[in-house]
């Protein structure tokens, strides 16, 4: 099966399971005011820790969100900003996101726009995807782009031991540092489906999770205009936007990044990265 198809079929197969893992995980570890946050434990094995576990803060989001498939209840209105977040910036502010990749394919077209509109983004990776392009995770350390940790597969990790879930992560780390230039700060859960565990683990490695606030929907496959429709509508200070540079084929998510980007800028919005957590 070709690499697009098996990421296209994993998104699917789980499309109505990532909402509920997403939101069961809120509670764990960015709960509301006077919830006590998971601790991280020792690392498996008993191996070190490269640097000292991460610390709860206020880079996380709350809520997560998640695919899923439409509301059957009551419509309530849509998240669109989180205080929680640390930006730069004054004024509105979002941030944009790209995971599954580097793809060849497609990132260097997205980094090109981002260049030509001065525009630094995050960059989720996965770990079998950056040890094939290492050059493209060069390029993003020299542009000023994020690069954060996606694991090295793309597995759901609420279906896998604390073993594994710590090997996705860590291999991933190791890929990117020699790539990028230094370790990762921030993790992403694959199909935003997190748990205990992955929490703990990616505390360990010195890594905050962080999810999004705005899910394009590009991994479905609409076209351009529907994404740019989704950006603009959703657009509010401290919205995190949530596309994908790989796992598919991302045409469209590349063309409606080349319209809305301008747009946001002429709007009046800020494109950051969040502060790096323990700076």
């Amino acid at each position: 099966m070709q690499k697009d198809q098996l990421f296209t079929r994993r998104r699917l197969l789980v499309a109505g399971f990532a909402a509920v893992g997403v939101a069961g995980a809120a509670g764990l570890f960015t709960g509301g005011a006077g919830d006590e946050p998971v601790r991280p434990t020792a690392p498996v094995g008993g191996a070190p820790a490269r640097r000292p576990p991460a610390k709860p803060s206020a880079h996380r989001l709350q809520p997560l969100t998640g695919y899923g498939p439409p509301s059957t209840g009551p419509r309530r209105p849509p998240v669109r900003s989180t205080p929680l977040l640390s930006v730069p910036g004054r004024g509105r502010t979002m941030v944009l996101t790209f995971d599954d990749g580097p793809d060849p394919r497609y990132t260097p077209d997205i980094l090109d726009t981002l260049a030509e509109y001065e525009v630094p983004a995050m960059f989720f990776v996965c770990g079998e995807m950056a040890a094939q392009h290492p050059g493209l995770l060069a390029r993003m350390a020299d542009e000023g782009h994020v690069v954060g940790n996606h694991t090295w597969s793309h597995p759901l990790l609420t279906r896998l031991g604390r073993r594994r879930i710590h090997s996705e992560m860590s291999r991933t780390c190791d890929v990117i540092e020699d790539a990028y230039g230094r370790r990762p700060r921030w993790f992403r859960a694959p199909y935003g489906a997190w748990n205990r565990a992955a929490f703990q683990l990616g505390a360990e490695l010195g890594m905050e999770p962080l999810a999004w606030t705005l899910d394009t929907l590009d991994w479905a496959g609409p076209g351009a205009r529907t994404i740019v429709d989704r950006v603009e509508d959703g657009a509010a200070s401290g919205v995190v936007v949530l596309s994908h540079d790989a796992g598919g084929d991302r045409t469209a998510s590349v063309r409606a990044l080349r319209t809305y980007l301008p747009r946001l800028q002429d709007d009046g919005y800020h494109l950051s990265v969040p502060r790096r957590p323990h700076a």
